[in-house]
């Protein structure tokens, strides 16, 4: 039986200006400048059998939309859940739109 290990990040201790002169300088630090030797390219055949992370899940945040009569009842009339069917229609958007 595996253990899952869980860690918390305190991200309520503040930046140093020692850690946020390093951030910039990482970030200014042109690609060719980057040191990957530490880390060897992954092969092709890596890739093919890569799954999507299955331990996250975004967070959610209630809002109110105003949705025209039909749709709702389009979306409601499919059983229960249409509140995730239309955040999923929503993500795939999202997700097409940044593709292009």
């Amino acid at each position: 039986m595996k253990k899952t290990v869980k860690y918390a990040l305190d991200a309520t201790k503040p930046l140093t200006g020692d850690n946020e002169a390093e951030i910039k300088a990482l970030s200014e630090l042109p690609e060719s400048q980057i040191d990957y030797s530490d880390i060897p390219p992954l092969p092709d055949e890596f890739w093919k059998s890569a799954v999507s992370n299955p331990f996250y899940k975004p967070t959610k945040t209630s809002t109110t939309v105003r949705v025209d009569s039909d749709v709702l009842a389009w979306l409601k009339s499919q059983g229960k859940g249409y509140q995730t069917r239309i955040n999923a229609i929503l993500r795939e958007a999202m997700l097409h739109e940044i593709k292009h």
